[in-house]
This record gives structure tokens, sequence and C-alpha cells, in this order.
């Protein structure tokens, strides 16, 4: 099968390309190569698949409408797995429009490929940041998320409404994977696991926000992978009869799940695990709450575990354990 994985040099992509050309299958693998953070990260995720004869590698921007089209039409891609996205919720009250260019204008022009050239299934990324003010624990896909707080969470539900529209006027099957704070190797250096082991080996201070006061449903790269994975294999056909009572589905061939380890992770304890990791204490410097942060997400995986079979167990001592020693032979070699 031929796909197209968008965001192929970036955390989560460079995984599920891998994976794919491990399964066998031809793989178009797509990144603008930004500098959001070190493209040498980037390039470093690409060398790990040059040895994959099934892996071709294409260096383009989401938003540019003609080339994306171009794309599409000669490749004739059978699945798309869209990745690509600016990323990190601080980085959008700094430049806004990063996130319009590439998570709104890169969805449509994802979309309009797939409309046009008979993709079978569209699997995207969307981010537990769009349940935002939500109070309700755990974060149910049933739950309306309408009160996004920041710029990032109000892309990623916009992602899901064009989604919806498509699959609505167009029958494009699409799923929309709400990822859950995702930790391990090759992660990127804007979270904050990166930022506190980076920290703690070089013994200088960590920001701890909200005073530690803050809860994270940490889920492990691989349990993503996983997830990911069995779920582009289900090509969602839509519910006869839907009553519109369940905002996760519809009557068009549209849906939506959480990937969360559905164990929230105090982040006092989540600090632990890396100082544990690394060996070290860290040292700690408290201030308030962050702008455009939750105090907890948490997931409810049971669509996941009643659509696949599966749900994220990995702990966060073993994510931190392999993280860890993945940096230190990263930035050492």
């Amino acid at each position: 099968m031929k796909y197209l994985v968008t965001g192929a040099a970036g955390f989560i992509g460079f995984y599920v390309a891998r994976k794919l050309c491990e399964l066998g299958h031809e793989v178009v693998g797509l990144d603008n190569l930004n500098s959001y953070y070190t493209p040498k990260l980037k390039h470093d995720r690409l060398e790990q698949l040059k040895p994959y004869t099934n892996f071709h590698f294409v260096q383009m921007d989401l938003a540019d409408r003609a080339d994306i089209a171009q794309l599409f039409q000669t490749e004739k891609f059978q699945r798309v797995i869209h990745l690509a996205a600016q990323a990190g919720v601080r980085y959008s009250l700094e430049n806004p429009m990063a996130y319009i260019d590439s998570n709104l204008v890169g969805m449509a022009t994802i979309l309009e490929g797939c409309r046009h050239n008979d993709v079978e299934h569209l699997v995207y990324a969307s981010s537990s940041s769009v349940y935002g003010m939500n109070s309700k624990m755990p974060y149910s896909t049933k739950d309306a998320v309408d009160h996004p707080v920041s710029l990032y969470a109000a892309t990623k539900k916009s992602n899901e409404m064009m989604a919806h529209s498509y699959s609505h006027l167009y029958k494009i099957p699409t799923t929309g994977l709400r990822f859950f704070t995702v930790n391990g190797p090759w992660g990127r250096p804007d979270m904050a696991a990166w930022k506190f082991t980076q920290a703690i080996l070089k013994d200088k201070p960590i920001n701890v926000f909200n005073n530690g006061e803050l809860q994270r449903d940490f889920t492990d790269i691989e349990d993503i992978l996983e997830g990911i994975i069995r779920i582009q294999g289900v090509i969602p056909t839509g519910v006869d009869g839907f009553k519109n009572d369940d905002p996760s589905r519809s009557s068009a061939p549209y849906q939506i799940y959480n990937i969360g380890n559905n164990r929230p992770v105090k982040l006092m304890d989540f600090i632990k695990a890396i100082e544990k990791a690394c060996g070290k204490e860290a040292i700690k410097n408290y201030l308030p709450m962050q702008a455009g942060d939750v105090f907890a997400t948490y997931a409810d995986v049971n669509d996941l575990m009643e659509t696949v079979d599966f749900k994220p167990v990995t702990s966060i001592d073993e994510t931190m354990q392999r993280f860890v020693s993945w940096y230190q032979d990263w930035v050492t070699a």
C-alpha cells in the first residue's frame, strides 16, 4: 500500500514512517524541515530512514497549494497520515501566523489532495489541547470542546471541523487522533522532558509552572505509534441514523479518538522520573501558571479499546529511562 506521511522528519512522523516501511509499505515522507527547533535533529531522524528502499523523502511546505496538489496527483496515495503541524502551545503566543499557515492552510491542502485523488483514509493529528477549559475528567471524545485556551488548540479543533466538512461533502473517510503529551526517544527540544533533562544534566535550574500543581497524561511514543498503526486500518463509514449526540462520530465517515495513557501523572512525579534517570536532583525554579496552559489532562480511551483492542500501558519511569539514555547518546554523538 502507498502512504503519504507528513511531518516525516518530526517526532511522531518519523516513527510512523519507519514502522510502515518495516511493514513493507511504500512511504513518501514530507517535511519542510523548518527551524522551529534544530534541523539537525530532523536530519538525524531522516538518516534513520535511509536504509529503507521503500521510503522516499520530499521536502515541501504544506502551505504551497500548487506543489501539494501536484504531489498528490503524481503519487496517487492510497492512505494519508497527516502529522505535520506547527507544534507547541507556548510558541503560539509568540508567532501565531505560523500556526495559521501550517495548521490551517496545511490541513486544507491535504484535504483537497485527498478529495481530488480518491484517498481511501485520512488519519490526522489532533491534540488533547482541544479540551481547553473542560473541567470534567477524564476527557472524553463525547464531550464538547468549544473553549480552547491557546491558538494552537484552536487550530487543532478547526482541523477536526474541516475534516468533518470534507467527510460529509465528499465522503472522504477521516480519523482524528487527540494525542496526550507524547514522550520518548527522538522527542522535541521544546518539550518538558528535553528541557528538564538538559538542565538537570548541566546542573541548571528548571522552571516548574503553577508551583508544580499540574498533571499530565504522559504517553509513550511507542504506545502512540501502536495506536496510529491500528487505527489507520479501521476506515470509518459513518453511523446509520446518527442523532448528533456524539461529537466524535457522524453520519459522515468521520471519527475522533483519544490516545493517552489514561493515568495522569503529577508534574513533580514526572520530574522525579527524570531525576532518577539522570542520577541527580533538579534545581527547581517555581513559577506561576503559564498563559495557554491547562491544569490537567486525562484521556478516556474506551473508544480506542473498543475499536482496536488497545490502550497505552507504558509507565513514565520506563519512558524517561529510555528518553534520557537516548538523549545522552544523541548529544554526545
